[in-house]
C-alpha cells in the first residue's frame, strides 16, 4: 500500500475517533507508526485512547514508550501498547506525579433561560434492578455545574460552561400538590450542585417554601459548595437535610476542581448543624489510590469529632461508576486525573471497582463509624444489593423497603427538632 494510501486511510479512520483531541506531536507520532504497521480501524482507536490516556495520567506516552523499529509486525506493536497501557492500570495509582501541575481554570459560565411547560418531579436516573436505591425523587432548578470535578457525569449531559434555570420556577414550584398522605424525599442536587448558586433567581427561597408548606417532604441539599449564606440568615425549615460530599483531600485538591476545600465543606456543615439543621455526608465516589484507606479514616474520624450523631442524618459509601459516554468526554478533555488509571470491571452495565474491592472498602468505611452505628442512618449509593450484607450485616429485600427505612430515620431525626 503506498504512502498517499496509507495518509488517506488514516485520515478516514480518524475522523471517528478521538484524533483531533491528541497534541499534535501525538498525533504526529501515531501517523509514523500506523504508517509502519498498518493497524485495522479498531486497533487505531484504542491506540489513539490509549495515548490519550497516558497523557491523563501523566505517565509515559507513545513517544517515550515506543520504538516502531523493535515490532516484527502490527500485531506485535499493538500488543506491546496495550500492555503497557495495562500495566499502568494495575500499578498503585499515586498522584506524587501531579504535586507539580496546576488547574487551569477556563470555565466561563453564563445562565440561559431553559423554560419548561411544567416542572416536574423526577425518578433517580441511576436505579437498576441489581443495585439496591432509596427511590429518591429529584427537581432541580439549576442544569449543569460550575465545579470541575474530574469523574461526574453531567459533564456528559451539558453543554459546559452553560448553566440552565427556568426564570418561573418558583411559580412552577407552587403548582406541584404533594398528597398529603404519603411521605417524599427528595434531592435537589441531580442536576447541579444544590448550594452553589446560593439564592440566584430566588431559587433557594422558593423551595423553602416548598419545604415548608409540605411537611410530609424530606427536602435534601447536596452540595461541595462552602457558599450557605441563605441557610444562615434566613430561618430554615425543619425537613430540610443539607448533606456534603466529601472526599480525601489528595482527590479534593486533584480531582474536585473548583469545589470547597475538605475544611470548609465541614465548617459549613458544622455552622448549620449549630444553627439545628439536619446534616449528612456523601462518600460518593471513594477512589482508590495509594494509602487511600489511611486517608479516608482520617476523614472519619474528623468527622466524628466536630458532629454528635444527633446532628446527623445520614452518612453514605458508593464509588466510580462511569458509562461509555463519560469516559469518552474524560478522555476528550485534555485534562489532568488519575480516575481512569484503575482496572474496571463490567458491573450492571457500568464500568467500576470489582466487588471485592467494593466490600473491603465498604467495609473498612463503615466499621471506622462503629460508635454511631445504631444512630445514624447508614447506606450505599447506586452499588451492588448483593454488597449490603457483606458490608453491614443485612439488606433490604426491595427498594420501598429501603425507602421506608430511610424516612422513619429522617422524620426521627427531623421530630426531635421540632
Amino acid at each position: 500500500m503506498s504512502k498517499d494510501v496509507l495518509k488517506n486511510t488514516f485520515k478516514e479512520f480518524c475522523i471517528k475517533t478521538n484524533y483531533s483531541y491528541l497534541p499534535k506531536i501525538s498525533q504526529d507520532f501515531i501517523l509514523v507508526i500506523f504508517e509502519n504497521f498498518s493497524f485495522s480501524f479498531q486497533q487505531l482507536k484504542q491506540i489513539i485512547d490509549f495515548e490519550l490516556d497516558f497523557l491523563m495520567w501523566n505517565e509515559k506516552t507513545l513517544n517515550d514508550i515506543f520504538n516502531p523499529k523493535l515490532y516484527k509486525n502490527k500485531k506485535q506493536a499493538f500488543e506491546f501498547i496495550r500492555n503497557i497501557w495495562q500495566k499502568y492500570k494495575k500499578m498503585p495509582n499515586d498522584y506524587k506525579s501531579f504535586e507539580l501541575i496546576k488547574y487551569k481554570n477556563n470555565k466561563k459560565i453564563s445562565f440561559e433561560k431553559s423554560p419548561k411547560e411544567t416542572l416536574a418531579l423526577g425518578f433517580c436516573p441511576v436505579a437498576s434492578e441489581n443495585t439496591r436505591c432509596c427511590n429518591l425523587l429529584t427537581l432541580d432548578s439549576f442544569e449543569s455545574c460550575a465545579f470541575d470535578c474530574s469523574y461526574c457525569s453531567i459533564q456528559s449531559f451539558y453543554t459546559e460552561g452553560k448553566i440552565g434555570y427556568d426564570e418561573d420556577f418558583k411559580e412552577k414550584l407552587k403548582k406541584i400538590k404533594l398528597d398529603s398522605n404519603k411521605t417524599y424525599h427528595i434531592g435537589t442536587g441531580q442536576s447541579s450542585d444544590s448550594m452553589l448558586w446560593g439564592n440566584q433567581f430566588s431559587h433557594l427561597e422558593a423551595l423553602f417554601d416548598f419545604a415548608r408548606n409540605n411537611p410530609n417532604l424530606i427536602l435534601e441539599f447536596k452540595t461541595k459548595s462552602k457558599n450557605i449564606k441563605y441557610f444562615l440568615d434566613n430561618p430554615v425549615p425543619k425537613n430540610i437535610i443539607c448533606t456534603w460530599s466529601l472526599n480525601t483531600p489528595t482527590i479534593i485538591k486533584n480531582e474536585e476542581h473548583l469545589t470547597a476545600s475538605l475544611e470548609q465543606r465541614l465548617q459549613s456543615a458544622k455552622a448549620l448543624s449549630d444553627k439545628g439543621i439536619l446534616v449528612g455526608f456523601h462518600f460518593h465516589p471513594m477512589i482508590v489510590y495509594k494509602d487511600y484507606l489511611q486517608d479516608y479514616s482520617r476523614v472519619f474520624s474528623t468527622i466524628q469529632e466536630l458532629f454528635s450523631p444527633n446532628q446527623v442524618a445520614m452518612v453514605s459509601f458508593g464509588t466510580l461508576t462511569f458509562i461509555k459516554p463519560v469516559i469518552s468526554k474524560l478522555r476528550q478533555r485534555q485534562m489532568k486525573s488519575k480516575i481512569l488509571e484503575f482496572e474496571f470491571f463490567e458491573i450492571n452495565k457500568k464500568s467500576s471497582y470489582s466487588l471485592e474491592l467494593k466490600k473491603q472498602m465498604f467495609k473498612h468505611a463503615y466499621k471506622s463509624f462503629k460508635s454511631w452505628h445504631d444512630k445514624v442512618y447508614f447506606y450505599l449509593c447506586m452499588e451492588d444489593k448483593s454488597l449490603w450484607n457483606e458490608v453491614f450485616g443485612f439488606e433490604y429485600k426491595s427498594n420501598d423497603e429501603m425507602e421506608r427505612a430511610m424516612k422513619k430515620a429522617y422524620f426521627s431525626k427531623i421530630s426531635k427538632l421540632l
